[in-house]
């Protein structure tokens, strides 16, 4: 797994930032709030990762909305690919990863 320490910032697609509002009212902020909040569970994607290496993470935002991304890393950068909720069964495994 990439060692994430030393990314610098995010690198947005208007695309996915887009969608991610329409689909699922998730902003980019409340993306990019949930990498610096704790607890944080950071797993490999390697379903969907067939052009790029893939990562999902379960975590909060500051308000404590508890969401599901999928991102990649481009240039030093992480890249949302998608946001939503985290679903029942992702809350049970981010509640079992931080009991």
């Amino acid at each position: 797994m990439e060692d994430f320490r030393n990314l610098k910032g995010f690198d947005w697609d208007d695309g996915n930032r887009e969608k991610n509002w329409i689909k699922h009212q998730v902003s980019s902020i409340e993306c990019e709030e949930i990498f610096f909040n704790t607890p944080l569970v950071l797993a490999n994607d390697k379903l969907h990762s067939v052009d790029e290496t893939r990562y999902y993470v379960l975590g909060q935002t500051n308000r404590e909305r508890r969401l599901f991304i999928v991102f990649t890393v481009r240039d030093e950068k992480i890249r949302v690919i998608s946001a939503r909720d985290m679903s029942r069964k992702e809350h049970e495994i981010y509640e079992e990863a931080n009991s």
